[in-house]
């Protein structure tokens, strides 16, 4: 492959001009297809073959909905002024009269107003509007919303605290903003440090931003062919941007260094996309696979996520060795490291050891101690995974600057915690001689189930043979409580059908949430599993060895229960929640687990290839273990630490997203990054090394002589281009 990539970085470099504007025509096209296509997302996230997707699918059935109910519906939720209630005349009045306004909008199909229904609470104080409208929630027009605003700013007016809730969003889940200046921003200032040169800094950006957009098109025009959630744009975002820099400070490292030694600009471009070309295909590849792996645990919309994410790392790998040598060519030797800028440079210790640097001979000098504290802290931040619950967040984890998370807490205050997550129990009596005599029975055996607030009588299907009952909890959507309801119904349904012959199915989406997050929670082990042994036989190849190979998974197995213990600790328990603005302590996202498997895996394996495959050539060169350790920590170990840096300020960007899930996996993600980089792959993984020595590298003959060889660092184009450098007396070349 090195041959393959050197030929392409040659071409790349000569052919600059048309390259650039290869890509710029590739955009353009891609923007075209968007702009005719449109995007279309798909935010459902339904798992096949669920109880209470098969629950629904009767319930559908058997009590098809109108026509009416299809539209997208907007509750609007009121509170009386101090002293009042929302049946004293002037509130009254007030909310009547700006209700009626509501049908002027044509798109309104009924208005349903808390006098019409009785939806008032006990105390009189809180109730709710119903605003049907005639097409689906996520088609209800911004002009129609705005119509309710104002509606709501009239009743607010008259002091009655007026939120808006619903199967229509209010809050939109930003994709792009800020926060990502704010990352790659700080991205910059770490280039810049790290090559002393503002322009060197800027071109990982550049090429990245490129990739970042590519990506992007390429996933929004998907959209009308896949189903895809918004959300999976947000991850593709997040890990696009991120490696892209990466990719591409790793190429554009390895040209400085040769520069440095003399190397013709050309060859040097070359050689670089040949070198660390071939590491960044090998680690893009890695990331690729772990994405696609999410397939393997049988859910559609993680199965989205994953390849989403997956097309935009394969557009920055391609960016990497083909737009990143042109642009190389193009800045010339304005890029060179004998290019300082001064007051940059300040940063750069003048008097270094060419053998090692300070904090590869502090790790390597107390390997034990070192260790022990980190297996000791990996531990301690481990422990709260134990108790870990996953959940979908809700309204009710929102920020309260959100109207919907407003109107969660009035309905909870006016009705109960219940009232935000019902449950619903299709009876299917058809099997029993008296349908009805069944049916009420069965009602009745679910009454008596602990922590339910109200049971609904039951209503019947035109046959008499299917009925509904409506359950409210005492307890909210995402409480265990409420989990356990669900359980206890199955439970109880499992006795009534041995007994009765009378079928119950509990559905509904507080159901469906449980059931999704279930299925995620037993997905997580299988998942990690099937990772942790790709990850173990992928290291044998590429180094070798056995014992490199097992220490990189401990310490990713390591970096994963840290990670884990970490989020349930902030976003589970909410210590820390106020320091990181988190709205409201809650389970954990429920596909996180499984998102932070993948992609810290991709990321820890970037790391680990980068790290030790300098060790392993410095030693297979005659470098002793202890010598080849320490210069893979001299010349690889600031690049593994201005990428971890990179990685770090683009997930920690998300944090300050206000939409949870988002904050929440970046925050994750952050920690993550932030545990493998530095605690695990710089710290741990030098110490161990060391500790090791010589059976480090140690492989049994035979299994040696089956292994592929894989040249992840393009060795076999150096030792050419070092022989035609002897034939023609040239400076040899030295890795």
């Amino acid at each position: 492959m090195g041959k393959y990539l050197y030929k392409l970085g040659g071409w790349a470099y000569r052919k600059r001009g048309k390259v650039i504007l290869g890509w710029l025509a590739i955009l353009i096209a891609l923007v075209i297809g968007l702009v005719s296509l449109g995007a279309t997302f798909d935010e459902g996230m339904s798992i096949p073959g669920m109880k209470s997707e098969k629950a629904m699918d009767v319930l559908n059935k058997e009590f098809p909905p109108n026509k009416n109910e299809n539209g997208g519906q907007i509750r609007m939720i009121f509170k009386a002024p101090k002293g009042e209630t929302l049946e004293s005349p002037s509130v009254q009045k007030a909310i009547q009269s700006s209700l009626d306004l509501a049908p002027k909008d044509k798109e309104v199909k009924t208005v349903l107003t808390p006098y019409q229904t009785g939806s008032i609470s006990k105390d009189k104080r809180i109730g709710y509007a119903d605003i049907t409208y005639k097409v689906e929630a996520d088609k209800v027009t911004e002009d129609s919303k705005e119509k309710i605003k104002d509606i709501a700013k009239l009743t607010r007016g008259a002091g009655i605290q007026t939120e808006l809730g619903g199967s229509v969003s209010f809050s939109k889940m930003e994709i792009g903003g800020p926060s990502e200046v704010i990352g790659i921003a700080v991205a910059f200032i770490i280039l810049a440090f790290t090559f002393a040169s503002f322009l060197t800094a800027g071109l990982p950006i550049i090429t990245a931003v490129v990739g970042l957009i590519g990506g992007i098109l390429c996933i929004l025009i998907g959209t009308n062919f896949a189903s895809i959630q918004s959300v999976s744009l947000t991850l593709a975002v997040m890990i696009s941007l991120a490696v892209g820099i990466d990719y591409a400070l790793f190429i554009l490292t390895r040209h400085r260094q040769q520069l440095a030694e003399g190397i013709d600009m050309k060859e040097s471009v070359a050689r670089s996309v040949a070198t660390a070309g071939s590491a960044v295909i090998f680690a893009g590849l890695t990331v690729i696979v772990a994405l696609c792996g999410l397939s393997v645990v049988g859910i559609p919309f993680l199965t989205a996520m994953g390849l989403t994410a997956a097309i935009s790392v394969v557009v920055v790998v391609l960016i990497a060795i083909t737009l990143v040598p042109a642009v190389l060519g193009i800045a010339g030797h304005r890029i060179s490291p004998a290019r300082k800028n001064r007051f940059l440079s300040w940063a750069h210790s003048k008097k270094t050891d060419p053998e090692s640097n300070k904090w590869g001979r502090f790790v390597t000098r107390y390997p034990i101690l070192i260790i022990l504290a980190g297996v000791i802290l990996t531990g301690i931040l481990s422990v709260p995974a134990l108790h870990m619950e996953l959940g979908l967040p809700d309204n009710g984890m929102k920020s309260k600057n959100t109207t919907e998370r407003r109107a969660y807490d009035l309905m909870s205050e006016g009705y109960g915690d219940g009232i935000n997550g019902p449950l619903v129990v299709v009876v299917d009596a058809s099997k029993h001689k008296d349908s009805q005599e069944a049916i009420i029975k069965a009602t009745k055996e679910i009454g008596d189930l602990p922590n339910i607030a109200s049971v609904t009588p039951p209503i019947p299907n035109k046959s008499g043979k299917f009925a509904m009952i409506n359950i409210l909890p005492k307890t909210g959507p995402n409480d265990a409580k409420t989990k356990d309801l669900v359980h206890a119904i199955r439970d109880k349904a499992e006795k009534v059908k041995k007994d009765e012959k009378v079928e119950l199915m509990v559905t509904g989406s507080t159901a469906v949430n449980i059931d999704i997050s279930e299925k995620l929670s037993e997905a997580v082990p299988k998942f990690a599993s099937i990772i942790v042994i790709f990850a173990l036989v992928l290291l044998i190849v590429v180094f070798r060895s056995i014992l490199v190979p097992v220490k990189a998974v401990l310490g990713f197995i390591m970096s994963l229960t840290a990670t884990l213990g970490f989020a349930v600790l902030v976003l589970q328990d909410g210590h820390l929640a106020t320091l990181f603005d988190i709205p409201q302590a809650g389970p954990l996202l429920n596909f996180m687990p499984v998102l932070v498997i993948g992609i810290l895996f991709g990321l820890a394996m970037d790391y680990e290839v980068f790290l030790v495959s300098r060790m392993r050539e410095d030693y297979t060169h005659g470098k002793d273990a202890k010598k080849s350790v320490l210069s893979g920590m001299k010349h690889s170990g600031p690049v593994v630490t201005a990428a971890g840096l990179i990685m770090i300020s683009v997930f920690a960007s998300f944090i300050f997203a206000g939409d949870i899930m988002i904050k929440s996996m970046g925050l994750v993600l952050t920690f993550g990054v932030l545990f493998d980089a530095f605690i695990v792959r710089m710290t741990l993984v030098p110490a161990v090394m060391s500790l090791l020595g010589k059976a480090a590298w140690h492989l049994p003959k035979w299994l040696d002589r089956i292994l592929p060889n894989v040249d992840i660092e393009g060795e076999s184009i150096l030792k050419e281009k070092k022989s035609e450098d002897q034939k023609s007396h040239k400076p040899v070349y030295d890795k």
